[in-house]
């Protein structure tokens, strides 16, 4: 949808070929599985959604999703011990995934440019190794097509055919890489206590792969109407159970700390678990490609699909379809390489992000085939060293989620200041419980 609307600022005409039939208002759908886990969307892609949708964060809001200051309203027990509550330096918006998609849809579909093809299959491209001219679909109630375009845009997420689809035109397979930390993650809505549905904290425990093992990660996140969904995760030998009895137990005794498990002992189900296992780091190097075809471009989980649970995936999509829209605008459609263009472009956040997912990932065993290279070792020493000083420096806090928040590049934490604080490392002692306040662990049902 997001690439929909950044091609109708530049375009006469732009058709969403889409597999699901369309919710006219917040709902499931099958072709967005993970819809029943947590997602966050970072203040980077909150800005970058802002500049296609001016005011879509309001509309969110008025929707009933949140606002979550960070670090200040985040309860997080990184690698190297608990966070400090800083002051506000960036944000997160949180809410079902349902609710988010509807919002953002209807803003987006509300232009008369733009238009959906239903319950309608992409199966390939027509034109050549050259240039692509359009896309084969196929409708639910009718013989295969064409539709002609000027561009063709694959955002169709984890699912992506285009790297058969290029070699089908006779192009040479992309370069591909693959971090499988063999993670599992089981997620379940809750209603919170009564006096905590407003204002409570993201929680948040992380795993320490120093202490060696699978790596064991829970979330939870208030969304709207008072809820609270809570995703639990393992790597490989250490994954949570689908079963609804298994899940509390598993936050209670399986985590760094039992925290989010004694929320929800406090805290009332309102569903089943939901389960799955495709959380494999993905990322096709189409930028490197030594022959890209014109009129052609692939966005999103496409091109890159990240471990869920860092929660970069939607603000990268927003991000690159800014950047769409930006590459076209700046070098207009009769420009030849417009596609390389695009392509190269939109590899600068996907490139940010891949860094920060597969920088834990590629430790655990069976990761990948090599196991880690020495630039995945030198890079991971360091970020575990601003990780640690973090804890106890709200500077270097607030550098460190300049980048997870995607708002600005890796470069900031290589400035000789950073450094120097990394090696002096934290100048607060270290908390020995969850940062939660008295009123907090009251709200909660923790403190009677």
């Amino acid at each position: 949808m997001l690439a929909a609307r950044a091609l109708a600022d530049v375009a006469d005409r732009v058709v969403v070929v889409e597999r699901d039939a369309l919710p006219a208002s917040p709902g499931p759908r099958k072709g967005l599985p993970q819809a029943r886990h947590a997602h966050m969307l970072w203040s980077g892609g909150v800005l970058a959604m802002e500049e296609l949708l001016p005011g879509i964060t309001g509309a969110l809001r008025e929707a009933g999703a949140n606002r979550r200051p960070v670090t200040t309203d985040m309860v997080a027990l990184g690698t190297r011990g608990w966070f400090r509550r800083w002051a506000e330096s960036h944000h997160v918006i949180l809410a079902g995934r349902d609710l988010l998609d509807a919002t953002v849809r209807a803003r987006v579909l509300a232009d008369r440019r733009i238009e959906v093809v239903e319950r309608a299959e992409a199966v390939g491209l027509t034109g050549t190794e050259a240039a692509v001219t359009g896309v084969r679909i196929r409708p639910p109630d009718g013989p295969e097509r064409t539709l002609d375009a000027d561009l063709v845009v694959d955002a169709s997420g984890r699912g992506s055919q285009a790297a058969r689809w290029l070699t089908a035109l006779g192009l040479p397979p992309a370069e591909r890489r693959e971090v499988d930390a063999g993670l599992a993650y089981a997620s379940r809505l809750y209603l919170a206590p009564a006096a905590a549905r407003d204002g409570f904290p993201v929680v948040n425990i992380q795993p320490d792969r120093r202490e060696g093992g699978p790596g064991r990660a829970g979330f939870l996140l208030p969304i709207e109407e008072g809820r609270w969904i809570v995703t639990l995760s393992g790597t490989r030998g250490g994954q949570p159970s689908p079963d609804n009895d298994d899940f509390v137990p598993f936050a209670l005794e399986d985590l760094r700390h039992p925290v989010i498990g004694e929320l929800l002992e406090r805290a009332e189900p309102l569903s089943d678990v939901a389960y799955t296992r495709t959380t494999v780091n993905r990322r096709h190097f189409y930028e490197r490609m030594p022959v890209w075809p014109a009129n052609f471009a692939v966005l999103g989980d496409a091109l890159a699909a990240f471990n869920p649970l860092y929660g970069h995936g939607l603000a990268v999509a927003a991000q690159s379809a800014l950047l769409l829209r930006d590459t076209v605008r700046r070098h207009g459609w009769a420009a030849p390489g417009l596609s390389r263009q695009i392509q190269k472009a939109v590899s600068r956040p996907v490139g940010a992000a891949w860094d920060l997912a597969i920088g834990q990932d590629v430790f655990y065993p069976g990761a990948t085939e090599q196991g880690p290279t020495l630039r995945d070792r030198l890079v991971t020493a360091y970020v575990d060293r601003l990780m640690y000083t973090a804890t106890g420096n709200g500077r270097i806090a607030r550098r460190v989620t300049d980048v997870t928040s995607l708002e600005r590049g890796a470069g900031v934490l290589l400035t000789p200041s950073v450094m120097v604080a990394a090696v002096a490392g934290p100048l607060k002692p270290a908390l020995t419980a969850p940062p939660l306040t008295p009123e907090e662990r009251k709200a909660a049902g923790l403190d009677t």
